[in-house]
Parts: structure tokens; C-alpha cells; sequence
């Protein structure tokens, strides 16, 4: 049975990691940047490379909780599963540094828009479909998931990872509507022939009709 201290412990892990996903989910929304837009217009340049800034600063806090836990392992990876893991992981992250390639790393870290002095609450980038994309929707969630659920686990490292994933889940749906408000129809067409987390055999596009859909605002059908 967990000792009190541990139940603590693991309550604030919960605590500071739903409290990141609330936080992070409210700061990306359209509502606060509208709301910026209303009442400082002078500060939306700053917009994104500040939400940046805040997001990497609020992860201290459950990161430190989850790996200052010192109870016992739940689940540790042994003979050729140490292999396997480790090669899941590694290849996810070589997919992140790969996908680099496809985004305007810029605009993404809004470097972009502070220089330009941009203050328009939407997305300067167009629609894009990397060869990731044409298999998941959100492949950088999809790719942290692989690194989250093939390490060593502990109580604390579990938990966290549960709410990193019910938050990857809800963070992609609130994702999606801003995406379908700034694509529109294209957006929805790549949704409904795209699987959001999880590649499936059955859905994904292939490179012409990635390509149509991108032409959509141009010719109107796929």
C-alpha cells in the first residue's frame, strides 16, 4: 500500500500536469488571442514567441514533481523489449528532427511574426502535408506518444504519462477547430481521409491526392 507521502506526491503530478494542459490549451485558443487583439493590439506580434516562452517555463514544474518520485518501478524493460524500446524511441525522435524539414520553424516559434510585426490572431502558414501527415494528423503527438509509453515505468511516470496522452487526445480535437477555421473545406476533406494518432493501413493519402487537397482552395473538389 502507498505510503502517504507518495499519494501527495502523485496527486500533484496530476495536478500540475492537468493544470499545464488547461493552461497551454487556454493560451492557444482563439478567444485569448482575440482577446489580446482587443484590448493590446501591440503585444500580438509577441503572441506566439511568448506562448512559446511560457509553455517551456510551466513544464518545470510537473516535470520536476514526476521525476523527483522515488517509488518502485512498475514496468522495466528487459532482454530484447530493452532493444525494442529504445529503438522506438530513438525513432521517434529522429522523426521529430526530420519533420523540422516541413515546418517553417519561424513562424512556428513565432520569431516570424515578431519581426514582421504580424497581429492577426490567425496562422500566417498555409495548409501543409508532410509525408507524416499524410498517415496522421498530428504527428508530432503521435510521435511523443511512442516516447512516452516506451520508457521505464514508475506510479509517477504512469500517471503522467496517462494525462500527456488524454491531453494530446483533447489538444488535437481543440487543434482541429482552428485548423478547419483557418483551412476550411480543404482541412475537413484531409480529416475525414486521415486518422488523428494512430496510422491506420486503410487511411492515409498518397502524394497526388495530398496534392489535390492542397490545391483545393484553387480548384474547389478533390
Amino acid at each position: 500500500m502507498m505510503e502517504t507521502d507518495s499519494l501527495v506526491q502523485l496527486f500533484l503530478i496530476f495536478l500540475a500536469w492537468s493544470g499545464y494542459g488547461l493552461i497551454h490549451s487556454a493560451l492557444a485558443s482563439v478567444g485569448a488571442k482575440q482577446w489580446v487583439v482587443d484590448h493590446a493590439p501591440r503585444w500580438m506580434p509577441a503572441y506566439r514567441l511568448g506562448f512559446n516562452l511560457l509553455a517551456l517555463l510551466f513544464l518545470f514544474p510537473p516535470l520536476y514533481l514526476s521525476f523527483s518520485y522515488r517509488g518502485p518501478p512498475l514496468l522495466v524493460w528487459h532482454g530484447a523489449w530493452v532493444w525494442l524500446a529504445h529503438g522506438l524511441t530513438l525513432t521517434a525522435v529522429a522523426g521529430f528532427i526530420w519533420s523540422l524539414r516541413y515546418y517553417d520553424t519561424a513562424e512556428f516559434l513565432g520569431l516570424r511574426q515578431w519581426r514582421e510585426r504580424e497581429g492577426r490572431i490567425e496562422d500566417q502558414e498555409h495548409l501543409r502535408i508532410s509525408p507524416l501527415h499524410r498517415f496522421v494528423r498530428h504527428p508530432w503527438y503521435s510521435l511523443g506518444l511512442v516516447i512516452l509509453w516506451s520508457r521505464d515505468l514508475n506510479a509517477a511516470m504512469l500517471l503522467s504519462n496517462l494525462v500527456i496522452s488524454v491531453y494530446f487526445l483533447l489538444g488535437s480535437r481543440l487543434e482541429e477547430r482552428k485548423l478547419l477555421r483557418y483551412h476550411g473545406r480543404a482541412y475537413e476533406v484531409y480529416r475525414q481521409r486521415v486518422p488523428a494518432l494512430i496510422p491506420s493501413p486503410r487511411r492515409f493519402l498518397d502524394r497526388e491526392t495530398a496534392r489535390k487537397i492542397l490545391e483545393m482552395g484553387k480548384d474547389g473538389n478533390v
